[in-house]
């Protein structure tokens, strides 16, 4: 009687998850209960500075995951769209409320923005706990996804002799937290290790490949099904949209400032 309680009751289980789920569920959100997985082509805002405008009618939102409250992201989500929440992960910010939480023996030189410099990525027993705290804050305000930015430490004077094998580990960790906390997360930049970080992005952020004539390093992605969302600042759209096009990327022109303004492919 027991067994037969136990069969009846799986049956039951069983029976309840088909009749609920979805009868389509959409392929860019990936399966119930798994992370969102942006699809190429996707149009998107990009807004880092200035009070928001969710008016911009596209699918895809990013914005910073400090500056903009759960409400914020909400209110997007009720006008139908995905939102990722921007976070520098491999610069300290001076102007972040957890800045005073990096000790100086991480901080490395500039990276070129005031109040920003580079992160020693080695230090992961220091970065780790303070990285994943960040992702937590996103999770908690309601993001679908995480920007991390400044990925790309290795290939720039950081005043630490960071290696590729050294951003390829951390690249990786941050990856990982943000998939333990059901986010999908973007690989910023960093063309030249997109072969072998592929397989734990979702999809990449990229500013300028069309300027610097590297857009095709993005290509694996594309073909992975995986969004690729980019921007160029110097060059008019009629320079790169067709080319990005072809490629199936999700272009767009925008200025340094990231504000409301923007010039869609």
């Amino acid at each position: 009687m027991r067994r037969l309680l136990a069969v009846l009751g799986v049956l039951l289980l069983a029976l309840t998850a088909c009749t609920s789920a979805p009868d389509r569920p959409d392929a860019r959100d990936g399966l119930p209960g798994e992370h969102w997985r942006p699809a190429p082509g996707l149009a998107w805002q990009w807004q880092l500075s200035g009070r928001l405008d969710p008016t911009v009618d596209v699918p895809v939102y990013d914005i910073d995951g400090f500056d903009q409250p759960a409400s914020a992201v909400a209110d997007l989500h009720r006008r139908g769209r995905k939102v990722i929440c921007y976070l520098s992960t491999g610069a300290w910010e001076e102007f972040r409320p957890d800045a005073s939480k990096f000790p100086a023996a991480v901080l490395g030189r500039s990276n070129g923005w005031p109040g920003e410099r580079w992160l020693d990525i080695r230090r992961t027993d220091v970065l780790e706990p303070l990285m994943a705290a960040r992702i937590d804050m996103c999770r908690d305000k309601g993001f679908d996804a995480v920007e991390p930015d400044n990925m790309d430490g290795y290939a720039n004077r950081t005043g630490f002799p960071l290696t590729a094998a050294d951003q390829l580990r951390y690249n990786r960790l941050i990856a990982r937290l943000a998939h333990e906390r059901g986010l999908a997360v973007g690989l910023k930049n960093d063309l030249d290790q997109i072969p072998d970080l592929l397989a734990d992005f979702d999809f990449a952020v990229d500013e300028q490949c069309a300027e610097y004539e590297e857009c095709e390093l993005l290509v694996p992605f594309v073909r992975a099904g995986k969004a690729v969302f980019h921007v160029e600042y110097e060059l008019p759209t009629s320079a790169f949209c067709p080319r990005s096009r072809e490629l199936g990327l999700s272009s767009m022109l925008k200025r340094y400032d990231l504000g409301v303004w923007r010039r869609p492919c």
